[in-house]
């Protein structure tokens, strides 16, 4: 497949919603760990992930945590998963992973639905200062 740095999980996100922007920047500065690697979704090596996982993109359009050869997640897993390896408060965040996926989407859903409208889109994906670059693959 292909050539992804090991012992990261990679965040695929939305490049244009100024939502999984600010997200982004603000997994970076909790991610003291240094676990994370980010990819827009619209670039190609987004594509190409999508495509090997095999991800329906009509189902999920906003995140997706792929940790390479383990397992990937999306929605309200995928931030859970996420949040669970931050330093901060949000860690606890991690505890509503047993709530029924039906319930834990459906907020997720309406929030995504609407992240546009709420908090607007870019023309372009971000592009990282050069400080950030080597936490985003091309």
């Amino acid at each position: 497949m292909i050539n992804l740095p090991e012992n990261k999980k990679i965040i695929l996100f939305d490049g244009v919603c100024n939502l999984c922007d600010a997200s982004v920047q603000f997994i970076i500065k909790h991610d003291k760990k240094d676990i994370f690697r980010f990819v827009a979704i619209q670039s190609e090596l987004g594509k190409e992930i999508i495509k090997y996982l095999g991800i329906d993109t009509s189902k999920t359009d906003s995140i997706i945590l792929y940790e390479p050869g383990i397992a990937y997640y999306f929605k309200a897993d995928a931030a859970l998963h996420i949040a669970k390896e931050l330093n901060s408060w949000h860690a606890i965040l991690y505890s509503f992973i047993h709530t029924p996926n039906f319930i834990k989407d459906s907020v997720y859903d309406y929030i995504a639905k609407n992240r546009y409208k709420w908090y607007g889109k870019k023309e372009a994906c971000i592009i990282p200062t050069p400080e950030l670059k080597a936490k985003f693959l091309d």
